[in-house]
């Protein structure tokens, strides 16, 4: 069984999620396959979070943790970049040197909405 040190780095987490793979016979599902997946995890991240915050849920359906759905989408999303050969910590700090040049501000409304409101 594989283990993973402690404070890994995204490259650790990368690595486990390959041995587990191996392990357990998933590694011949394809992107797409784990795509799907990480799909179904964000939809279960997304009911976790409207039972924390104390929104209606379905009593009888499954309702996981929070941190048990992000864990689950951080398996799947290594997976993936495992899949395609992407160093993630390497994909993360080239993004942020891109995102950095970025420049943020609040929408401004729509000038036909504007013009609506004015005649009213």
């Amino acid at each position: 069984m594989p283990t993973l040190q402690d404070h890994p780095t995204l490259n650790d987490f990368q690595r486990y999620v390959a041995e587990l793979e191996r392990e357990r016979g998933f590694e011949e599902q394809t992107a797409t396959d784990k795509c799907l997946l990480l799909g179904e995890e964000i939809g279960e991240l997304y009911k976790a979070v409207r039972h924390a915050e104390g929104l209606k849920v379905d009593p009888s359906s499954r309702i996981g943790e929070v941190e048990h759905e992000l864990a689950d989408i951080l398996i799947y999303l290594c997976a993936i970049a495992n899949r395609y050969g992407v160093d993630l910590e390497r994909a993360f700090r080239r993004k942020e040197v891109l995102n950095h040049q970025r420049h943020w501000v609040a929408a401004e409304q729509d000038e036909s909405a504007t013009a609506v409101q004015d005649s009213s």
